[in-house]
This record gives structure tokens, sequence and C-alpha cells, in this order.
């Protein structure tokens, strides 16, 4: 652990390294994790000294020293069982694209335009999570509904572990709410599906030109309206897969096609990944949920001002809150349950 902490220190001064931005910034990652690793081994180890030296001294023949010693014990056994635990947790296998930028996929599912106005409502919020994270927003591609709502929209989140943030999140979102159309104040309910797929690098995903059919149309609106008066709207077609990904947000069909691949990469990179892991064993997917789109994962009951989180057994009553981008603390209950799951695997 020592001498692995020493060498990637000796790559940070590196001139090779240091050129390559991209590299140095993953060098840097790794040296950081592994010096938090050290730090919390070498605090455990002086408080495992502290605690036997106290527990020494309850034998001692001066007794301000054993009141003082018997005094600090608790606490020294506390602070060793919370480094303890601690530890195992930096012990465990890390996610490698617990570090990567994501493609957020967001979609209205049952319900009609009350699933479309809650796509709406889940890209506010994650939005204004991504916020305060100081993480970087950008829209890939969106298809509005014309009254508020979007039957689809594609986000780029750009920052620091933002997968391992929001990989939690896929899935199906139910919710539960009287609908701003419904006179009568009857409770309707939609569901809305969210894919969260790590940003692939060129060299995990590599895309021949061959493999490709790329269409050019007009970019329409709500009702089908032109929104461009050129053909700048992009379709990609994967021909081995079948994956299509379509963008029309930018003017320009240059960057409608360069955001489109990057989406193409990203699902290419999420479809290989599931492959493997059914092919190797379902051990990840019971960790950390499969993101699977059939599977519901939240219900949103606005009347109760309740939040559920199914897979964990997690309810909250202050949706309201949550709404407003306050998802931290589902998150941070999500993460200890799966690190807690691990830990438990890893044991057995």
């Amino acid at each position: 652990m020592f001498d692995q902490l020493d060498a990637v220190a000796r790559q940070l001064s590196d001139p090779g390294v240091t050129a390559d931005s991209k590299r140095f910034q993953q060098i840097a990652k790794e040296h950081a994790g592994l010096r938090e690793l050290v730090e919390t081994y070498e605090r455990y180890k002086k408080i495992k000294s502290d605690l036997q030296g106290n527990k020494d001294l309850l034998g001692d023949s001066d007794e301000s020293l054993r009141l003082m010693a018997k005094e600090e014990i608790p606490r020294l056994e506390k602070e060793l069982e919370e480094l303890s635990a601690q530890l195992k947790i930096l012990l465990l296998p890390k996610d490698p694209n617990d570090e990567k930028n994501i493609f957020l996929e967001i979609r209205a599912g049952t319900g009609g335009d009350e699933a479309g106005l809650f796509v709406a409502d889940l890209f506010r919020l994650y939005s204004r999570y991504a916020e305060n994270k100081g993480w970087r927003v950008e829209i890939m591609d969106s298809n509005s509904t014309g009254i508020g709502g979007y039957k689809e929209i594609i986000l780029q989140i750009s920052g620091e572990s933002v997968y391992s943030d929001l990989k939690y999140e896929g899935g199906v979102h139910r919710v539960q709410r009287v609908p701003k159309t419904e006179q009568q104040g009857r409770i309707h309910t939609s569901t809305v599906t969210v894919a969260v797929l790590p940003e692939a690098d060129d060299v995990e995903i590599r895309i021949q030109d061959k493999d490709l059919k790329i269409e050019v149309m007009r970019a329409s609106g709500p009702g089908g309206q032109s929104v461009n008066t050129t053909d700048s709207a992009v379709r990609l077609t994967h021909l081995p897969s079948g994956e299509v990904v379509i963008c029309r947000d930018e003017k320009s069909q240059h960057k409608n096609r360069a955001k489109a691949l990057k989406i193409l990469q990203a699902r290419l990179l999420e479809a290989e990944r599931e492959k493997q892991d059914a092919a190797i064993s379902n051990q990840r997917k019971s960790m950390v949920g499969s993101g699977e789109r059939s599977e519901k994962i939240r219900t949103y009951n606005y009347p109760q001002n309740r939040l559920t989180d199914h897979r964990i057994g997690l309810t909250v009553h202050n949706l309201d809150m949550v709404m407003e981008g306050q998802l931290a603390p589902i998150i941070e209950a999500l993460r200890a349950h799966y690190q807690a799951e691990a830990l438990q695997q890893r044991e057995v």
C-alpha cells in the first residue's frame, strides 16, 4: 500500500504524465484515493496503540492514571470501530466508472401528458442537484410536449465523480399526484424511466463509419412545426446493434452529429457491460441495482409529501425539498446500503 502510494506519487512528477492533462488527472485521483487509505490506516494504528496503552494503565498503581484511562477507553474504542468500518469500505473494489461523466436519459413512460410533465420535474431536480455539486449540465437532445413537459430529454453531466453519485438513479420512477389538468382532484399515477450511462472513452468503444447509417432532417417542435429551416437534426443508426440516436437541439448539423456519436458510444458501452455482467455473474446487479427500465425504484407521492425508495425501504416526508435538488440524503442512504451489502458478500 505504501509502496503503491510512492509509485503513484513519482508518476505525478513524471514529465510525460504532466504533459498529458487527462492522464495526469487520472493519476492524481488515484493518488488521492491511496493517500486517504494510507492516512486512515495510520490513524487506525495510532488509535489501536493508544487504546492498548490505556488498557495497560488500568493496572497502574496511580489511581488518577487509572481513572483517566478508564474515561478514555470508550472514546478510543468507538473511534477504532469507526476507522475499521471506514477501512473496509476504502478497501472495497472500485467501480471503474465512478469518476466518469454521464449521459442521463429521462423519458416519459405511462401516464400521457402527466408523465411528460414529470420528466420536466426530474430534469429540474437533477439540474439543481448538479448545480449544488458544481457540475456542468448540457442538454444533448430533447423532445418537448408543448405544455411544459418532455417526451424525452438527454443530458450530459460533467464534473467530479458524477457516475459515483448518480449511478443509483437508473430505473422506473413513479409519481402519484393530482394533475394540473384534473378538475375532480383525482390522484393520477404516471411513470418515467431514467437511464444513467457512463461516458465512454474513445479507446473503449470504437465505432467504424461502415457500421453507421447517418440521416439528416429538419428539427421539429411541438405539433410537428419546423424549428430550423436547414437539415440540422441528425439520426444515427448503429447497424450491428440497431441502436438509434437522434439529436436535434443544435442548429449545426456537425454539432448534432458529434453529440449523437457520444451518446451512441455511451449506450454501446453500457450494453457491453450488461452483457459481461450477465455472462460472469449477477453479483454487481445485486449490489447496485440493474438499472433496467422495468425496475420500479422509487415513488414520489405528492399529496403526502412522501418519497419512497423501494430498493432499500427508505421513506422520507420532505418530497418538496428533494424536488428542489436536495437529493444528497437519498444518495448517501443508497450508497451506505450497497456498501454494507458489498461488505457482507465479501465476508461470506
